[in-house]
Parts: structure tokens; sequence; C-alpha cells
């Protein structure tokens, strides 16, 4: 059975970092893509960063790009997003996928999703 388990959220004021994890597990991931998408409260899930395994490029979203790293832990099965210099649009529940979308930045495609961890960025 495979499981995408998100960690690292919590509250952060504005400027502040935070690092989020995922722990994949279940099957092997060496060959697909995998990311991290947001949902702030009444909006749609929006990508934020990820990778393909076969090209090792990062692919981020222009508002988080030059703030937000992504890496990725073969050996471990695990993704990393270390978010600095947050601001309260910042704010949502991230998730992490994996699948072998025919376009990264978007949702269609990844078939694994964790259950999301709450990030929120306030004074």
């Amino acid at each position: 059975q495979v499981q995408l388990v998100e960690s690292g959220g919590g509250l952060v004021q504005p400027g502040g970092s935070l690092r989020l994890s995922c722990a994949a597990s279940g099957r092997t991931f060496t060959n697909y893509a995998m990311g991290w998408f947001r949902q702030a409260p009444g909006k749609e899930r929006e990508f934020v960063a990820a990778n393909r395994w076969a090209t090792g490029s990062i692919t981020y979203a222009n508002s988080v790009k030059g703030r937000f790293t992504f890496s990725r832990d073969t050996a471990k099965n695990t993704l990393y997003l270390e978010m600095n210099n947050l601001n309260p649009e910042d704010t949502a529940v991230y998730y992490c996928a994996a699948g072998r979308p025919a376009y990264i930045m978007t949702i269609r495609g990844y078939d694994y999703w964790g259950q999301g961890t709450q990030v929120t960025v306030s004074s």
C-alpha cells in the first residue's frame, strides 16, 4: 500500500522559515515525478514545486521561486520543501504527491497524495 506522509507544518511569523518532509512508502518512486502542491481556504489546489527523476530538473511556481527549495532523497524515499521568507499568502495545506503526469505543474497525473500538513503564516 502506497503512503505519503507529510510533516513539519505549523504556525510561523512572516519572514520565518519551515521545512516540510514527506515520507513515501509502499513502492519505489525512482521513475516517478514527485512534488508539492498547496491549497488555501476557498482556493483551488495549486502547484508549488516538483522534480522528475528522469531529468533531475526541479520546477518551481513563480510565487515561491527564490524562497522555497525542493529536495529529494531517493535512498530514503523522502521529499523535502525548505520554505524561507514566508508571507501570509503562503498559508495553506501543503500536500506531497507522486505520479507520472504529462505536465509536471498540473494535478492530473499525480496518482498518490498525502493527507496534507497545515502551514499558517501570521503575526
